[in-house]
């Protein structure tokens, strides 16, 4: 069995805390790869700030370029929505046997988990890692795509928080401002 993290997020835009997140979750869980799982746009969340899938997708397939075991997936993207996390799962079980999935939840998320849709039955099908979102807690990254967008619209370089393809990408085509 291949184990096959599925670390989902909007990625808008992916910076360098979802990269390293990603490879010392990978290192700590004996994971194989790591599938960074690019959110299709709620249709019923509609945000200025949120850029079309593509855009999103692109950033994070370049920010991944050679980083190994770290993928950026679209998957999600080619699925019925609203995309629920049960019925990613259970696409990605029929259509990867060979694999065995482990979802990855910011500890936020977590506390809200008996909400999510078939949440029982996630539990009780697939290995869940919990990941801290707290400052202060062992392992937390302080970088936000939250912080990125914002020094964008501030004219502030992001060149410390986001892989330099990622920065190219934003500048080249007036990403966020």
């Amino acid at each position: 069995m291949i184990r096959t993290g599925i670390f989902g997020g909007s990625f808008n835009p992916i910076h360098n805390g979802h990269i390293a997140l990603a490879r010392q979750l990978k290192e700590r869980e004996g994971l194989d790869e790591v599938w960074l799982m690019v959110s299709p746009q709620n249709p019923l969340k509609q945000s200025a700030s949120l850029l079309p899938d593509e855009a999103r997708l692109e950033m994070a397939r370049k920010a991944l370029e050679g980083v190994e075991g770290i993928i950026a997936s679209d998957y999600e993207m080619h699925l019925p929505r609203p995309s629920y996390t049960w019925n990613t799962l259970q696409a990605l079980s029929r259509d990867y046997p060979e694999r065995e999935f482990v979802l990855m939840i910011g500890g936020d998320n977590w506390q809200l988990f008996d909400r999510w849709y078939r949440a029982d039955d996630i539990k009780a099908r697939y290995p869940i890692v919990v990941y801290t979102r707290t400052p202060g807690d062992e392992g937390f990254i302080d970088i936000s795509s939250t912080e990125v967008r914002q020094r964008v619209r501030d004219g502030r370089s992001i060149r410390s928080l986001v892989p330099p393809a990622v920065a190219d990408i934003i500048s080249e085509k007036g990403y966020y401002v």
